[in-house]
């Protein structure tokens, strides 16, 4: 694993609103509006660009941790900004602080937890017994 960022350090993933974010359960759509769980996506995958650049090619990374704090709507066609802060990377596990704006709004904030393991032992342990 490269140890090549610092607590503070930024990543940003930008991504427009399409009708596949939307709220959808098992009854049918509700609200046309960016999903909490289209969100966890979006925060996982903004994290994620930092394990992406930190991994030799023995390992991988894995979700360890998903909070998220839905504090207002985003709507089709448009472009919300996902901030990704190293808030702690201690020996294999990085955690970030996620904030998720629309413009000058802010529609979610929260953290991701990922773990960097070999990818052996990834195999070792998603292997049913």
């Amino acid at each position: 694993m490269k140890q090549i960022f610092s607590k503070g350090d930024r990543k940003v993933y930008k991504k427009i609103v399409t009708e596949d974010d939307i709220v959808l359960f098992p009854g049918g759509r509700l609200h046309a509006v960016y999903s909490t769980f289209a969100l966890g996506r979006d925060f996982e995958w903004s994290s994620r660009l930092f394990v992406n650049d930190m991994l030799d090619d023995e390992e991988e990374g894995v979700g360890t941790v998903l909070h998220i704090n839905h504090r207002g709507p985003a709507f089709p066609g448009e472009e919300v900004e996902l901030t990704a802060t190293v808030d702690k990377l201690e020996k294999n596990e990085l955690l970030c602080t996620i904030e998720a704006r629309v413009k000058d709004r802010v529609i979610a904030d929260g953290m991701t937890g990922q773990k960097i393991l070999k990818k052996e032992r990834l195999k070792a342990l998603f292997t049913k017994p």
